[in-house]
């Protein structure tokens, strides 16, 4: 079996299942409650419109699972706030909200989104990441990381 050569698209896209798959998990619910009574039946004419139909995906394979298992930890190799951009863009959460809520422009935002990617790259791919190095010099480092692998 080949060993994988991580690039941080490849951590992105890891990042993104897992967080596709933590929104399609079933909803949590209180063990042991239950009522006795009866459900209530309303005539067609009451009941149109008192629930709101919420669909809602498959749940995820077990392999899905498997692989958001082992994606999640990866946020712990990176400093608190790059984990938490990481997340909320694995999430899809625009810029504008990401920018909001990090407190930071959407350039410096971007550039500490790259810079978890290219780390938790780095960090997969067995090399530790050089000391001194800059946020720019480190993502400079891993843009031919990605052309070989594509």
């Amino acid at each position: 079996m080949t060993e994988i050569h991580w690039t941080p698209i490849m951590v992105e896209n890891r990042l993104a299942e897992a967080a596709d798959v933590l929104r399609r998990l079933p909803n949590a619910t209180v063990q042991g409650y239950a009522s006795t009574w009866p459900p209530f039946v309303r005539d067609y004419w009451e009941a149109y419109g008192a629930n709101e139909v919420t669909l809602r995906r498959p749940p995820p394979s077990a392999a899905a699972i498997t692989r958001m298992d082992q994606a999640l930890p990866w946020l712990r190799l990176v400093d608190p706030a790059d984990a938490q951009i990481l997340w909320l863009r694995a999430n899809g959460d625009p810029w504008k909200a990401i920018c909001w809520k990090a407190g930071l422009s959407r350039a410096t935002a971007h550039q500490h989104w790259m810079f978890g990617l290219c780390v938790i790259a780095w960090k997969l791919n067995g090399k530790a990441v050089p000391r001194g190095i800059s946020k720019a010099g480190l993502i400079a480092r891993a843009k031919p990381m990605q052309d070989d692998a594509a």
